[in-house]
């Protein structure tokens, strides 16, 4: 074993405070735009939300936008907008936040998890191919880490088989497919603001589309299914009259959080660009390092970063992965683990799903490892990481 010994075991920590694997960017100017909201008129549905919206389908390249209370309502609206519903089946990737799946089940619908490709983590065009059936009504891929998926041949299938896209992009705003950026190619396309999401709102999600059907039905959805909109009316009693139209819930965004979002937007090139920078020491840092796999970037994607993958070969290391997470845990680096296969959890077991389903991604999770990686690390923590890592897997490393 290495001669350093770790913090795991009563040696002196790489650092003396804990770094998160995550972390929000908030600054001043951030934080006046909240309170001029705060001193103003609307504090909820105001004129801030249709400007956010309008500045999001902008930087991406989409017709329209609309923003939700998260990104798991924007999920679970874009499935509406799809009249996804009992005894259709949907294709998702199994490594991804549950949030991917479970607005299908929202809808009365199942779904149909499809294998990773073992290089770019997301999931394989070949694997969703495989499961589509005469139920199948769409496909919801995920750009994990912020890695562009293979659009052009998820888009093939789809069209050979008359399938809905809707792109969870949680991870991908601001990242590029063969030069575009994500939220223009898919029939509707998610992105999410929550804290550690490349621009934060606190919370919120929006769903852009080029597809002015869905526009309506989303904007719908979000306020109870109820539009004010005289020329949809079906009837009318006079100037006070409104209309439900479809079982719709309340995922309206507020303006307080537009104002923030709208001013995290001014700071996203600058924040992709740190995130980039920070992976490139990282690749690197680890490149040389047979005990470890860096990410893989597919040529078509130029990805945002959001999450950084470190794949530990354990064949090489005398240690399992949580042995290794706790050592990092304890030289305070906040490493984590993204994702758990969404259907080994406890209510998709008692669906009927079982381990075996997807055996990419279920050896991936059983040997990856989130690193920190957020735009206001300094390059100190950056090189913190890399000694922490550096340290722990000398030490576990096996001796020849």
């Amino acid at each position: 074993m290495g001669p350093s010994k770790l913090a795991l075991y009563g040696g002196k920590p790489v650092r003396d405070s804990y770094l998160p694997y995550g972390r929000q960017w908030v600054t001043d100017d951030d934080i006046n735009s909240v309170i001029k909201v705060l001193k103003g008129d609307y504090l909820t549905t105001g004129p801030l939300v249709p400007k956010f919206e309008e500045a999001i389908a902008e930087y991406v390249g989409a017709d329209y936008a609309v923003a939700f209370s998260s990104g798991t309502s924007a999920l679970h609206a874009a499935c509406f907008a799809a009249e996804i519903g009992k005894g259709d089946e949907v294709i998702v990737s199994p490594i991804t936040f549950v949030a991917s799946a479970n607005c299908v089940l929202y809808q009365g619908a199942t779904p149909v998890f499809a294998d990773i490709d073992p290089k770019t983590y997301n999931i394989d065009p070949n694997q969703i191919e495989s499961k589509i059936t005469s139920k199948t009504k769409a496909i919801i891929p995920v750009d994990f880490t912020g890695q562009a998926v293979d659009m052009d041949n998820i888009k093939k299938i789809a069209d050979r088989y008359g399938l809905h896209i809707i792109e969870d992009a949680a991870h991908a705003l601001g990242s590029e497919y063969k030069g575009r950026k994500i939220g223009s190619l898919a029939d509707m396309t998610e992105f999410s603001f929550h804290p550690v999401k490349p621009i934060t709102a606190g919370e919120g999600g929006v769903i852009t589309t080029d597809n002015e059907e869905f526009y309506k039905k989303l904007q719908l959805f979000r306020s109870h299914g109820i539009t004010k909109n005289k020329k949809d009316f079906f009837d009318s009693d006079g100037p006070w009259y409104y209309e439900q139209q479809a079982l719709g819930y309340n995922y309206r965004i507020t303006d307080i959080q537009c104002a923030l979002g709208l001013n995290q937007l001014n700071h996203i090139s600058k924040f992709l660009y740190r995130r980039r920078k920070i992976a490139d020491r990282y690749n690197q840092a680890f490149c040389g390092m047979q005990e470890v796999n860096i990410p893989f970037e597919a040529e078509y994607s130029n990805s945002g970063w959001h999450l950084y993958i470190l794949r530990l070969n354990m064949n090489l290391l005398q240690a399992d992965r949580k042995d290794i997470f706790e050592a990092l845990q304890a030289e305070n680096i906040g490493v984590n683990v993204h994702y758990i296969p969404v259907y080994y959890h406890p209510y998709y077991k008692k669906l009927g799903y079982k381990k075996g389903l997807c055996p990419n991604a279920e050896k991936l999770y059983e040997d990856m490892i989130t690193l920190p990686l957020f735009p206001k690390m300094t390059d100190q923590d950056v090189e913190d990481v890399i000694a922490a890592v550096k340290k722990v897997i000398g030490y576990f490393r096996k001796q020849v």
